[in-house]
């Protein structure tokens, strides 16, 4: 298949290796990997604030960019941006666009999917090759969860990685308290919600809690240095794109603040 990759705005300013984990993982399944190089943010973080008519030309750009027929799907290491593409572009362009741009978004989302449903609904493999000696939990986001409905897809996926130790996270589908703007809003409950996701987190003796997306995962990590943990994040892109020819290192933990 060719695959169009967006990188979103997380990927390319603070996650950028879950990014190339993806192009590597799609690469050495036989695909043909894109990368639109004019691709900016989806539109998510204003749409989630009520801004709803100033992401108009985001919503235009990335249907421009990701429209090219000759793409066979298009593919985001994000739940919560596959989300937005998914649900919140139709919303904008029906409300603000014109017919035109209605119908490129509704080309595009149809071929629009988080990297879990990528692998198992459409390139039809849980096992892809690789290798992680190391005990993970498995943290499912709120977008991949309740708007994406991507079910068991990433556990699926872990359980077929060679030598890992899958740990499961007690009350894995609470929500970790980040929801982008809530945590600066609500920075007292976010906090709170945190420290039961943290303590989840450290109950399972995990090296790594993953996730499907980098923001939870930057969240849940901030969470976990502050209290010095050790246990790493690591997005789910980066365990599968592990082998045992290039395993991906286990990062450090991150410095207590």
């Amino acid at each position: 298949m060719r695959i169009g990759l967006f990188a979103t705005c997380l990927g390319d300013t603070l996650f950028p290796d879950a990014v190339k984990a993806t192009a590597v993982l799609l690469a050495r399944l036989g695909h043909e990997v894109v990368f639109p190089p004019e691709q900016t943010c989806c539109g998510q973080m204003h749409v989630n604030t009520g801004y709803q008519r100033e992401p108009v030309p985001l919503v235009r750009n990335f249907a421009e960019q990701f429209g090219d027929p000759s793409l066979d799907a298009v593919v985001m290491p994000s739940g919560s941006c596959a989300g937005s593409v998914r649900h919140q572009h139709e919303i904008v362009a029906a409300r603000y666009g014109d017919a035109a741009l209605r119908a490129r978004v509704a080309a595009v989302k149809a071929k629009t999917y988080e990297l879990s449903e990528l692998l198992v609904d459409v390139l039809g493999v849980t096992d892809v090759g690789a290798y992680f000696p190391h005990r993970v939990t498995y943290h499912p986001t709120c977008h991949s969860l309740r708007m994406l409905r991507v079910g068991d897809k990433p556990l699926r996926l872990l359980r077929a990685v060679e030598a890992i130790d899958l740990a499961e996270l007690p009350e894995a589908d609470t929500c970790c308290g980040f929801g982008g703007t809530f945590a600066l809003k609500n920075a007292g409950t976010s906090a709170a919600m945190l420290r039961d996701k943290t303590d989840a987190v450290r109950s399972t003796g995990a090296d790594v809690c993953t996730a499907g997306d980098s923001s939870c995962l930057m969240h849940i990590g901030g969470g976990l240095s502050r209290i010095e943990a050790g246990t790493r994040t690591l997005h789910l892109a980066q365990i599968l794109a592990s082998t045992r020819t290039a395993p991906h290192p286990l990062p450090q933990p991150e410095a207590t603040r």
